[in-house]
């Protein structure tokens, strides 16, 4: 068996101690959820589930959860009906720029949430959209959608072309061969592009804090909340998050990763 270098092992090294510096807290974080105490510090006191009950009998919390899931739910949808159409535009066209545009697309995802939320928030003032949740819907499907564009995209550029060209000489409409050549061919990308959306959507913040109005999503509840110190009702409704992301997160990177 060959043999690690000494730099191989310091890079393996590197490697999960940056891992264990990053999900440690995250593995402390459900670990107090569950401890009996209201004080997060060790030793732990004892086995509870207490808070988790705390959580689903919080009204001001659960209206958030609500908040945070139509949001997450309007803006993916938007993603998916702008982003498919415009991927396949792309894949279709030529003009001139088209490489530029297609990396300008990505520009909101590059900026820093604040700079985005405060360009969006002027914008809004400008053409007369109230700051509310359906502000912060466009606002984050603004940001999102070139992940759509992007991942579909490249996924039409693998797609063979002569199925197209095929399915156009056995007779089938435009339509049609969307439906029955192309679509099987992409859903897999629009899928996990879509979970991979939401997720986004779901625990953004900086864009969220600028468009919202009296309405906030969990994650601003859960920062307002932070300012009088932890609670754990705030470590439960975390660990819940933690856990419905990582799904969401591994549901996408395998719809994303999928061959056809």
């Amino acid at each position: 068996m060959h043999k690690l270098m000494w730099w191989q092992k310091s890079l393996v090294g590197v490697a999960i101690g940056t891992l264990l510096f990053l999900y440690i807290p995250v593995a402390i974080l459900i670990l107090f959820s569950f401890n009996d105490s209201p004080v997060t510090s060790f030793p732990l006191s004892g086995f509870t589930l207490d808070w988790y009950r705390k959580v689903f009998a919080n009204a001001a919390l659960l209206q958030s959860l609500v908040n945070s899931l139509i949001v997450a739910l309007s803006a993916t949808a938007l993603t998916i009906v702008i982003g498919v159409p415009a991927a396949l535009a792309l894949d279709r066209f030529e003009f001139i720029g088209k490489r530029l545009f297609t990396n300008t697309i990505l520009l909101p995802l590059s900026l820093p949430g604040i700079v985005t939320g405060i360009a969006m928030l002027n914008f809004y003032k400008q053409i007369g959209l109230p700051q509310s949740l359906g502000a912060v819907i466009i606002g984050h499907a603004t940001a999102l959608v070139g992940i759509v564009i992007t991942q579909v995209l490249a996924r039409m550029e693998k797609l063979n072309r002569n199925l197209a060209e095929a399915s156009s000489d056995l007779g089938a409409t435009q339509v049609e061969t969307f439906f029955h050549v192309i679509f099987p061919n992409i859903r897999s990308a629009i899928i996990g592009s879509a979970l991979l959306c939401f997720t986004l959507s779901f625990d953004e913040i900086p864009v969220t804090y600028f468009l919202t109005g009296r309405d906030i999503t969990l994650p601003m509840y859960i920062y307002s909340t932070l300012r009088r110190g932890i609670t754990p009702e705030i470590n439960a409704i975390g660990a819940l998050i933690v856990l419905v992301s990582l799904a969401l997160i591994l549901s996408s990177v395998t719809m994303l990763r999928e061959k056809k």
